[in-house]
């Protein structure tokens, strides 16, 4: 009787990679972020700011994975872009613009504001306006093109911030798939979180191109509307004086 052999064990041979980092290699990073932010009980809306939950050098993996997926819109729309010289690069073109320009507003930070206090104890009414804000109707992704104007009512306590300001807070905001009702409100909440003044008034008159260029493709069609907190609320006449000198700069 034969004594069987025994095999030789190779123990150099690495063990299969147990690791959380090896269980979420490959999949996708639109579901690593999305994970973290159902994770913290949070948000994520077309007009939510998602920045803190991106981590460094996420974002150009997000613009390689938007890319693949409007490449694959393209195809269903079936256009040629292999033979189109139009359309070769009309994939990466479109995610560098959702994720760099018009939808920035969801992946950037909000810009740094100097804040100034109000030294002088400034209580005179302020009108910044008006400002150019584009952003896209979350209905359909078509273009919004309007102005905003703001009020404010500083007091004592109020802090200040430059003119420039202004437009860089507001851009930020707009930069997302936004509703013109929900817009002017978030504009509002950031400038009053800021300057925290006795009044504020937010006016945003703007083109919405889901009505210009499709549906009824009616032209002179304008959406108006307005936030008011604080004394111009409570203060018909300062109120007043606010619309009618934002009314005369329409004009």
């Amino acid at each position: 009787m034969t004594t069987p052999s025994l095999r030789a064990i190779d123990t150099t041979k690495p063990e299969a990679p147990t690791t959380e980092a090896s269980e979420h290699e490959g999949v996708p990073v639109s579901i690593k972020i999305r994970e973290r932010i159902k994770a913290a009980q949070k948000r994520f809306h077309a007009n939510d700011n998602i920045a803190e939950f991106i981590e460094p050098g996420e974002l150009d993996k997000l613009l390689d994975e938007v890319q693949s997926k409007m490449s694959e819109v393209l195809s269903s729309l079936v256009i040629d872009t292999d033979s189109d010289h139009n359309t070769q690069d009309t994939a990466r073109r479109v995610a560098k613009m959702y994720l760099g320009e018009i939808f920035k507003g969801r992946y950037h930070a909000a810009p740094s504001v100097t804040e100034f206090p109000n030294a002088e104890r400034l209580n005179e009414l302020m009108i910044v306006g008006p400002i150019t804000v584009r952003s896209a109707c979350s209905h359909h992704l078509c273009p919004i093109i309007g102005r905003v104007w703001i009020g404010v009512m500083p007091n004592e306590h109020s802090n200040l911030i430059g003119l420039s300001k202004y437009a860089r807070l507001i851009d930020w905001i707009m930069s997302r798939p936004q509703i013109q009702e929900e817009a002017v409100t978030q504009v509002a909440d950031v400038l009053q979180s800021h300057m925290n003044p006795d009044g504020l008034a937010v006016v945003m008159e703007a083109d919405h191109f889901c009505m210009h260029w499709r549906g009824v493709k009616d032209m002179d069609s304008k959406m108006i509307n307005s936030v008011m907190r604080g004394s111009f609320l409570k203060d018909p006449h300062l109120r007043r004086e606010f619309l009618s000198l934002v009314n005369h700069k329409k004009g």
